[in-house]
């Protein structure tokens, strides 16, 4: 319950503080010297909430899963390779918000076209900011509930080990919510016009 709590209050102050930044005018963005809200910032948070979010969700699955395949090996190490990729499988979360995060980097010209993304808008920049949120959130909760499925295999694995093909089905049907958070992110980038 408190990381749910405390990812709907990090999503909640980014939002707040971008909506009351994005309005300074270009006059007064000087007085911040470096830094100013334009729509290439928010393609930047875009990109955090991307790479982030879902990294911390393939972190905290990763941390689950290994858990338990550590203390699985300590009395059956010979299955050490069924474990591994057990544990390695709720990673796929952060690999998605990345290639989210360098689709927005690319698309809005961070990259390498400073003279596009001075010609993005607020709005522009804003649907860059929106297109980080679908992987973000969905890489963040099914990486975590990918860990305890992956967990459990553990668990399944050490009765009989060919079961790690039973493993990794269960936990394939959690990844398919973090491709179709990616899928969502990218068909926002390819509406930005």
């Amino acid at each position: 319950m408190l990381k749910k709590n405390s990812l709907a209050l990090a999503i909640l102050t980014i939002c707040t503080v971008a909506t009351a930044f994005a309005q300074v005018p270009a006059a007064t963005a000087a007085q911040y010297g470096w830094f100013t809200w334009d729509a290439g910032t928010l393609a930047l948070i875009g990109v955090a909430i991307a790479v982030v979010i879902a990294g911390f969700g393939s972190a905290i699955g990763i941390g689950i899963a290994a858990n338990m395949s550590i203390g699985a090996m300590h009395e059956h190490p010979d299955l050490f390779p069924q474990f591994l990729l057990l544990s390695a499988l709720p990673g796929t979360q952060g690999i998605y918000g990345f290639v989210a995060g360098f689709l927005i980097i690319l698309w809005s010209g961070l990259l390498n076209d400073p003279g596009h993304l001075a010609s993005l808008s607020s709005i522009q920049g804003w649907h860059f900011l929106f297109a980080g949120l679908p992987v973000g959130l969905a890489g963040f909760v099914s990486g975590i509930h990918q860990g305890k499925v992956c967990a459990s295999g553990v668990g399944l694995v050490v009765k009989d080990k060919a079961n790690v093909a039973k493993a990794m089905t269960l936990a394939a049907f959690v990844e398919f919510y973090a491709i179709l958070g990616l899928l969502a992110s990218v068909l926002v980038l390819l509406s930005i016009k």
